[in-house]
């Protein structure tokens, strides 16, 4: 049965669009089905951790992005001023910080910058004050230039799933497609016609975050304040506010956010009773509702981002995980899509990419039960306040907000292996980075050996074959690196390549025939 394209994909945010591009630069068509007619300037994530900006920086992106954070600071830099000319006795003072957990800052001073897992990732590192609207425009702009067809104000109606391909049903007609994906956020119509179970635990909090316009604001104190109430935020830009309150989810999740609302949460929780919200210019609700696919695949159905697993927001991992579920998915089904694909490639998805979900929602867990506005929450809450003046504890926060400490339990005993690759500087001018632009594999020869090469052989239409010295790492010989920016395999020695004929097969198949 003829296919209008090879892959539909649910859902025009961050994770959809970029899902569509890694396919697009595969050479697979796909179709991005988006129920808003314009980009959703809702506030929501405003920063990407490092494998995010790495998978960006691999892409050719950074150049964009170093641009919106700029922009960004200025917001922030603009708000500490305002403070600052604020009455000194209402401001909490603003060290340089790198992170939080469930409010409590951790200080950029105490971080051990020498931990090996941090200072692989080149320039990726100088790019992280993303806000989610801007990477939309961002990764549509992307997509747009890679021949992807984009449909806005369509809404997926329902699916009929065969052992060939999904019949897909929209607000403006059927399409047949190979495959279809499901970023289609928490609420997830896809994964509810499809039948995926999505077991977790229940909502207990009832959480707004906003950017207003209001008066009284000079009593409310900067950054993160506990109360007897809840929590609440101001800052770090102009007018935004987020408050956190544990009395159960909100009763209708799609009801209009008033600024009545914001203003009785923001009274209660900070215990200011002159601050008066006089304009609503973007808000959202949200909840700690923590629930995660036991599979990411159903057949010729697959979800990605905020469809496989949904959590509260504290840590901004939500956003950065279902970046993590493209870059992994998108070249795998690519490769299924076009014939090479090994088996159980496209099965190691839901393998690699589910155990960091199941540890983002603990971690999101975990700072909901730091948070709670009783005694024993609030003991715990001095106790790790206290270690987090260390740094060894500041240090061990930061590696798991970072994403640095991310790795894929693969085979292979290098200790690279499984790691995103180190961006490392070549000399022929290069980084690594540089050379993942096109979507494909690269085995870097770094010993000149022609036994290496030959290794690879077959296998050039996946695979770029690169000879080149790494004076600043001379003691790999050789490296094969996935189209997401993950090892697959490294050597010390040359002529150590045991590892690399299975490295090859699994991930990239078997070789194609090379001419006599």
């Amino acid at each position: 049965m003829k296919h209008d394209a090879d892959v539909v994909v649910a859902g025009g945010g961050p994770v959809g669009l970029m899902l569509a591009c890694e396919l697009a630069l595969a050479d697979v068509s796909v179709v991005v089905l988006e129920r808003l007619t314009e980009v959703d300037t809702t506030i929501k994530a405003g920063a990407i951790n490092t494998p995010s900006s790495e998978a960006f920086y691999r892409r050719g992106m950074l150049p964009g992005l170093a641009e919106v954070q700029r922009a960004a600071m200025a917001q922030f830099s603009s708000f500490m001023r305002q403070r600052e000319a604020a009455d000194a006795s209402t401001v909490k003072a603003a060290p340089r910080f790198a992170g939080h957990f469930a409010g409590i800052m951790l200080r950029a001073d105490l971080l051990d910058e020498s931990d090996p897992e941090f200072g692989t990732s080149g320039p990726a590192t100088e790019v992280g004050l993303v806000p989610q609207e801007a990477l939309e425009r961002l990764l549509a702009a992307r997509a747009a230039e890679l021949g992807v067809s984009l449909r806005r104000g369509v809404t997926l109606t329902g699916l009929d799933a065969d052992d060939a391909g999904v019949h897909v049903h929209t607000s403006e007609g059927s399409l047949r497609a190979g495959w279809l994906v499901g970023c289609d956020g928490g609420r997830s119509t896809v994964r509810r016609l499809a039948g995926f179970p999505f077991p977790g635990t229940d909502p207990e909090i009832t959480g707004h975050q906003a950017v207003v316009e209001m008066t009284g604001a000079d009593a409310l104190g900067a950054g993160w304040t506990w109360t007897d109430t809840g929590t609440y935020v101001h800052g770090p830009t102009t007018g935004r506010i987020l408050t956190v309150e544990f009395d159960g989810p909100p009763t209708d999740r799609d009801a209009p956010i008033t600024a009545e609302e914001l203003q009785t949460s923001l009274r209660r929780v900070s215990g200011v009773p002159d601050v008066t919200i006089t304009k609503v210019l973007t808000a959202t609700r949200f909840t700690d509702n923590a629930r995660q696919v036991p599979d990411y695949r159903r057949g010729r159905v697959l979800l990605a981002g905020d469809a496989a697993h949904v959590h509260s927001p504290f840590g901004g991992q939500g956003l950065n995980l279902g970046i993590g579920d493209a870059m992994n998915l998108g070249w795998k089904l690519a490769a299924t899509v076009r014939g090479w694909a090994p088996e159980g490639l496209l099965d190691s998805y839901t393998a690699e990419r589910h155990p960091i979900g199941a540890w983002v929602l603990e971690w999101t867990r975990a700072q909901v039960a730091l948070m709670r506005p009783e005694s024993h929450a609030g003991a715990l809450r001095k106790v790790i306040a206290e270690l987090s003046g260390t740094s060894d504890a500041t240090t061990f926060f930061v590696k798991k907000i970072s994403g640095v400490w991310q790795r894929y339990d693969l085979p292979g005993s290098h200790p690279l292996t499984g790691r995103s690759a180190p961006d490392l500087e070549l000399s022929d001018g290069h980084r690594l980075a540089d050379h993942l632009h096109g979507g494909q594999g690269l085995l870097l020869d770094l010993a000149d050996d022609p036994a290496l090469r030959e290794r690879a052989a077959g296998h050039e239409d996946r695979v770029r074959v690169l000879t080149v010295a790494c004076p600043e790492r001379p003691d790999l010989a050789g490296l094969l690196v996935r189209p997401d920016g993950c090892t697959a395999w490294a050597a010390d020695t040359p002529g150590a390549y045991e590892e690399l004929d299975a490295a090859l097969g699994q991930w990239f198949g078997s070789p194609a025939a090379v001419p006599a």
